[in-house]
């Protein structure tokens, strides 16, 4: 599996989700988290759904997120 000191609850096993960027001790991808809130969950409706994510876990799939567009804009200057 990997992570990285930057996102310490995310993590890439390509055993796992066909290698998709995850909640570590979970199966619930960052795409997943973000479909739901895109879709207008709100954090409290995704934690009553999914009682193992938290506030935090929420907020990690953002900034991971956030970073890998910031990235992206990066390698295409």
């Amino acid at each position: 599996m990997y992570t990285s000191s930057d996102h310490p609850l995310i993590g890439i096993d390509p055993e796992v989700r066909f290698g998709r960027a995850c909640l570590i001790g979970t199966r619930i991808s960052v795409d997943d988290v973000l479909g739901w809130l895109g879709n207008g969950m709100s954090n409290a409706e995704i934690i009553e759904d999914f009682p193992e994510l938290d506030e935090g876990l929420i907020r990690a799939c953002l900034r991971y997120a956030a970073d890998r567009q910031r990235h992206t804009r990066l390698l295409v200057k």
